[in-house]
């Protein structure tokens, strides 16, 4: 293969060099998604050494799920009607604060559970609303044959935000504390305001609606009539509740592969090094037109790599660590699996994101990405739950076994029956 055609395979740099408010953006979100990660490790590894118990660890994603739908919906409708960069800051100042207040109830001594469960939700929700306007924003930005290789670069971004911050939470939480932790993100989210006050003054196109019920209803509607756009949806909804394993990592790390907070941060991280591989060579992502098979085949794959995460839970059972020491073996089976199923969603990922961004016309764009955010974001909470009454249920290879089993069967036979979005053509985009 020539130079030429081996560069073809890495990432598409073009949407940064194409627009300077897009890489402010992305570089801002890309620094602040480090912390943010590392308070997600830091919470559940927080609520496990005050309990001990998984399924106090799942119910962190729980008590947050309702506000986050509502956060989703409405933050949407503000994303149609008002200015998507002042919606953008605002939420950014509120998930601000939240980071802050956990990082000062713990520097003062107050672990009360109670209290880490709601100012966890407050970032939750916060953090759903950032993320609405964000992408309602991206096609403003960018030309539409851009937006491909700007998924994969964020794609990148959060791949390296969830292989550097879980990993440093891990051995911060373990060297320094968790108060130290929580300060770093403080720290870092600071970055997510240089990529939103850079942002020009971006109001929806076309006819606005004013905010209120009947603004969401609308946006509701339209979802009842764009069949390809709710089948991504429901692709991702399955991945999400049946193969997100992240709240069984305290207690694998603690009572089978052994190894404590450094085994949670490497299985955390392991993930996201499947995400930031396959963005790096994601290159050949603006030549596919399929985008629903893509979808399809890359949820398919991901319901694999989860089944086999199950499945080195099962062998490492037979052997498992004692006294804490890690299981290096196991614990390196066990990350290769989860680096598969990194890069598997990564791949559904970009063509999810590019499909709504593209088929959908901008003035109904705020609303309909505030529903992919309520599945984004609420469908690992869905997830965290369904983990948290499986593992209490059976054993804790249980939920990730029948996880990857329903994840490849229910999948299939979404594209079984959907034929429209097992044929969605991106030349000529259809909702």
């Amino acid at each position: 293969m020539t130079p030429a055609g081996r560069r073809k395979h890495f990432i598409d740099l073009s949407p940064l060099r194409s627009s300077p408010a897009f890489a402010k953006l992305w570089l801002g979100s890309s620094i602040a998604g480090i912390g943010n990660q590392m308070t997600i490790v830091a919470v559940g590894l927080h609520v496990y050494d005050l309990t001990a118990s998984t399924t106090a660890v799942a119910m962190v994603g729980g008590v947050a799920l309702v506000p986050m739908i509502l956060a989703g919906l409405f933050g949407g409708v503000l994303a149609d009607s008002f200015d998507r960069r002042l919606v953008a800051l605002v939420s950014a100042i509120l998930a601000w604060v939240s980071i802050a207040s956990i990082a000062a109830m713990t520097w003062l001594g107050f672990d009360q559970l109670v209290l880490l469960y709601l100012l966890t939700a407050l970032n939750a929700v916060a953090s759903t609303v950032i993320g609405t306007s964000r992408q309602a924003i991206l096609p403003r930005l960018l030309p539409p044959n851009l937006l491909p290789a700007a998924s994969a670069l964020q794609g990148m971004g959060f791949g390296l935000a969830v292989t550097v911050g879980p990993a440093l939470a891990g051995v911060l939480v373990a060297v320094a504390g968790f108060a130290w932790t929580y300060t770093m993100d403080v720290l870092l989210f600071t970055a997510a305001f240089m990529g939103i006050i850079a942002l020009p003054r971006i109001l929806p196109e076309g006819d606005r609606e004013r905010p209120g019920l009947k603004s969401l209803l609308s946006g509701l509607a339209f979802l009842r009539r764009a069949p390809n756009i709710r089948s991504s949806f429901v692709a991702d909804i399955i991945a999400m509740t049946f193969g997100r394993p992240h709240a069984l990592f305290p207690a694998v790390g603690a009572l089978l592969l052994g190894g404590g907070a450094v085994t949670v941060g490497v299985l955390t991280a392991a993930v996201a090094v499947g995400t930031l591989v396959s963005s790096v060579f994601s290159g050949r992502v603006g030549t596919v037109r399929r985008h629903g098979l893509a979808i399809g085949w890359g949820v398919i794959a991901y319901g694999c790599s989860i089944l086999a995460f199950g499945v080195v839970l099962v062998l490492a059972g037979f052997d498992p660590a004692t006294d804490g020491a890690p299981h290096w073996v196991a614990i390196v089976a066990a990350a290769l699996t989860l680096v598969c199923a990194g890069a598997a969603d990564n791949v559904s990922m970009i063509f999810r994101t590019t499909m709504l961004q593209v088929a959908v016309p901008d003035a109904m764009r705020g609303r309909l990405q505030g529903v992919f955010m309520v599945v984004v974001a609420g469908g690992p909470r869905v997830g965290d739950i369904y983990i948290g009454i499986a593992a209490a249920a059976g054993a804790l290879w249980f939920p990730p076994v029948l996880g990857g089993i329903l994840i490849v069967s229910l999948v299939a036979l979404l594209l079984r029956f959907q034929p429209s979005f097992r044929s969605y053509d991106a030349l000529s985009p259809t909702p």
